[in-house]
């Protein structure tokens, strides 16, 4: 039962087993095996390593106009792979292109990229451009955003480049062009995930806006006070047009559409507010809602419905509850603001499912397809250390807390894994040290297959419906 909820959650305090405590948010763990969901799994690709080290896998993304798929690595490569999986090979390498990579640490390296929809389409404006969103070692040039204080430890570039063959194997364009950069604080929380709207259709508004998430800029607890700063870009969910001209330094274009256009003091890039580190976002093709998987401080993880002009509360809030420190966040002040929008889906750092002192959310596939019934109409999201995949569902949204999430196992070999397990498995045939997390994300392709990726085994795996095979 939780205490009278007057008190703030205090983790400093908490035993260090992973535990159910009276003062949780959600005392009531996710359960461990009611409403799970299996779902069978089979390797699809394996990417090489790099100097000794498995690939850092981020992103998936499906280019239908040339029938590959491309997967990026954060030290700063990009590979194509075969629709069947039989053939990776390397496509470009931000490195080689006049992009050095920041790859130091966890956190930092090629966060994300974007393929844009006219990619394999020729005499559009669009013909053979592809984004790269990534931390660069390179702080020569003038930053287009400073954040005001810090380090000042790097810079983040988005970049564009053109190739002029799309088809080619390998990229056969010319230099990059940077879009936008900024300047980093801390060595944490830089960017995040970067997508054009896969349903837009051409003509529309929609069509060929770059969604690019900004993370806080790092350290813990948003020292800067960045996300709820209207006039700064960090801790927020940009819309840009990557082919326009409107912005400052008349690199890129801020949609018309976009919620804050036109306010003084505001950035009209914002297309919504209060992140820390937005890792994924992903739109339901149904009826186009967008959800955003924002990692919280060190208690909750949030899983929101994101509106244009949404403000998403951090550092106010940490998913439901008011954000006090690191270490603790207010029970008894409970979705309390209307102006904010508040998690649809959340949980505890300290439920029982995860690792333990390690959690962080990601995702956001929303299947609407029926390859896999047992997926049908779900929200997929998941627990990146952990490798536990969870959801809700898409058509009866929750409204926050932990009590709708259920879990997704994985079932190989006639057993129900964690994908943890599962890469732990794989390294021991590779003969490496079992990996001490997954790191765990999700890709998808136009024809409806999802694909799990992570950082320590270089497997690609895919979903893959009971009795059929995975090519």
């Amino acid at each position: 039962m939780r205490s009278s909820r007057l008190a703030l959650l205090a983790l400093a305090l908490a035993p260090t087993a992973l535990a159910q405590s009276p003062t949780d948010p959600f005392p009531a763990p996710i359960p461990a095996a009611e409403g799970v969901v299996r779902v069978r799994v089979a390797e699809f690709a394996s990417v090489p390593d790099v100097d000794g080290g498995a690939a850092r896998m981020m992103l998936l993304v499906d280019e239908p106009g040339t029938r590959r798929l491309f997967v990026n690595d954060m030290r700063g490569l990009l590979y194509a792979v075969s629709y069947d999986g039989r053939t990776v090979a390397p496509y470009l390498d931000l490195n080689r292109q006049g992009v050095p990579v920041q790859a130091a640490g966890r956190e930092r390296g090629f966060q994300s990229f974007a393929i844009h929809p006219q990619f394999g389409q020729p005499g559009t404006p669009g013909f053979g451009k592809l984004y790269a969103w990534t931390d660069t070692t390179n702080t020569a040039p003038a930053p287009d955003f400073q954040p005001g204080g810090g380090n000042r430890t790097h810079h983040t570039v988005l970049v564009e480049f053109t190739a002029k063959t799309p088809g080619a194997p390998t990229y056969d364009g010319g230099p990059p062009r940077e879009l936008l950069r900024l300047e980093q604080p801390f060595a944490n929380h830089n960017a995040g995930h970067m997508s054009f709207h896969p349903q837009a259709k051409p003509g529309t508004p929609e069509f060929g806006l770059l969604y690019v998430a900004v993370a806080d800029g790092g350290s813990g607890g948003d020292p800067l006070d960045l996300a709820q700063n209207l006039g700064s870009p960090f801790g927020k969910l940009l819309r840009l047009d990557p082919l326009g001209s409107t912005s400052a330094n008349r690199k890129y274009g801020i949609p018309a559409g976009n919620p804050f256009v036109g306010k003084p003091g505001v950035l009209g890039e914002i297309y919504a507010a209060g992140v820390r580190n937005p890792q994924r976002f992903g739109w339901d093709p149904r009826n186009g809602n967008l959800f955003l998987a924002d990692i919280g401080q060190n208690i909750v993880e949030e899983l929101s419905l994101v509106r244009p002009g949404a403000n998403l509360g951090w550092n106010r809030w940490e998913g439901s509850f008011g954000y006090v420190s690191r270490q603790a966040v207010d029970l008894a002040r409970r979705r309390a603001d209307p102006s904010m929008t508040y998690p649809v889906a959340e949980y505890d750092h300290r439920d029982p499912v995860l690792l333990e002192g390690d959690a962080a959310i990601t995702g956001v596939h929303v299947y609407r397809d029926m390859q896999l019934p047992q997926l049908a109409n779900l929200v997929l999201f998941g627990d990146f250390p952990s490798g536990e995949i969870f959801y809700v569902p898409a058509d009866t949204l929750p409204g926050g807390g932990q009590q709708a999430i259920r879990r997704v196992l994985l079932h190989e070999g006639g057993a129900s894994k964690t994908l943890l397990q599962l890469i732990r498995e794989k390294n021991a045939r590779q003969g490496k040290p079992p990996a001490s997390r997954a790191d765990l994300r999700f890709g998808s392709a136009q024809d409806g297959r999802v694909f799990l990726l992570n950082k320590h085994d270089g497997t690609i795996r895919l979903l893959v419906p009971d009795g059929v095979s995975s090519r």
